[in-house]
C-alpha cells in the first residue's frame, strides 16, 4: 500500500524524445513529398518547354515562307521564259531546301553542313529575285566536318535581313558572314532599312524573337546574340558553341 503521501510521477511515453522523434519523422516525409513534388514540376516544365519547341520547329518547317516561295517560283518561271541558263540551277536549290525541312529538320539536330547548304540556296534564290536591285556580299568560312546543329537557326536571321532591306528604290545592302572556328560559330547580319509595309515589320520581329526563345532553350549557356537596332540600319552577331 502507498503511503498517504506518496504520488505517482506524470507519465511520458519513452520520455521527452517521444514528440522530437515523430517531428523528425514528419519532417523527413514532407521534405521527401516537396523534393518529389518539385522534381514532377521541372519535368513537367521541361516537357512543355520541348512540345513549344516542337510546335515552333512544325512552325517553321510548314512555312519554307509562302511569300519566299511564291516569289521563288515566279523568279524561275521568269528565268524559264528567257531561257536562261540559271532556271535549272535555281529549281535544284529550291528542291533541295523543301527537302531540307521535310526531311533534315524533322531532327534536333543536324550537320552544320546541311544547314549551311539551306542557308546559300536561300541566299541564292533572292540573289536572282532582286538582281542588281541589291548590293549583297555573302561570305562563309567554315570547316563542317563533324559539327551539329539545331534546324533552321540561322535562317530567320538572315530572312530577316531581306525583308527589313530590299527595296528597288532605295539603297539596298546586305552583308552576311558565317565563320567557324574550333568550336565556335559566329553569324553576322547587316541591312540598311528601306521602306518595307507594316505587316511584314511585325512578322520579321515575331520570327527574331521565337528564334532567340529557341536559342535560350537549346543552347542556354552556349550562345550570345547581340542585336544593333539604329534608324539607318539593323545588325545582329550571333555566337553559338557548337556540339
Amino acid at each position: 500500500m502507498d503511503s498517504p503521501g506518496h504520488r505517482e510521477p506524470p507519465f511520458k511515453p519513452h520520455g521527452s524524445s517521444f514528440f522530437f522523434e515523430n517531428s523528425q519523422h514528419i519532417f523527413l516525409f514532407l521534405a521527401v513529398f516537396f523534393f518529389s513534388l518539385l522534381l514532377k514540376i521541372n519535368n513537367l516544365w521541361k516537357q512543355s518547354e520541348k512540345e513549344k519547341l516542337n510546335a515552333e520547329l512544325s512552325f517553321l518547317r510548314a512555312q519554307i515562307n509562302p511569300h519566299f516561295l511564291f516569289n521563288a517560283l515566279n523568279s524561275i518561271y521568269s528565268l524559264s521564259l528567257d531561257k536562261s541558263d540559271d532556271a535549272p540551277a535555281s529549281v535544284l536549290k529550291l528542291s533541295a531546301m523543301m527537302r531540307y525541312v521535310l526531311n533534315d529538320a524533322v531532327h534536333d539536330f543536324v550537320s552544320l553542313e546541311n544547314e549551311i547548304l539551306y542557308v546559300k540556296n536561300y541566299v541564292a534564290l533572292q540573289q536572282v529575285r532582286f538582281g542588281n536591285s541589291m548590293q549583297l556580299g555573302f561570305t562563309v568560312n567554315c570547316n563542317t566536318e563533324n559539327k551539329k546543329i539545331a534546324p533552321l537557326i540561322l535562317i530567320p536571321f538572315v530572312e530577316n535581313a531581306f525583308k527589313y532591306g530590299v527595296n528597288a528604290e532605295e539603297n539596298s545592302k546586305i552583308d552576311i558572314t558565317i565563320t567557324c572556328y574550333e568550336k565556335d560559330l559566329v553569324l553576322y547580319v547587316f541591312n540598311n532599312k528601306v521602306t518595307i509595309q507594316h505587316k511584314t515589320v511585325e512578322q520579321s520581329g515575331l520570327g527574331i524573337e521565337n528564334t532567340k526563345r529557341r536559342l535560350r532553350l537549346l543552347y542556354p549557356l552556349s550562345h550570345r546574340i547581340s542585336i544593333e537596332n539604329n534608324p539607318e540600319n539593323f545588325s545582329v552577331t550571333l555566337q553559338l558553341t557548337l556540339s
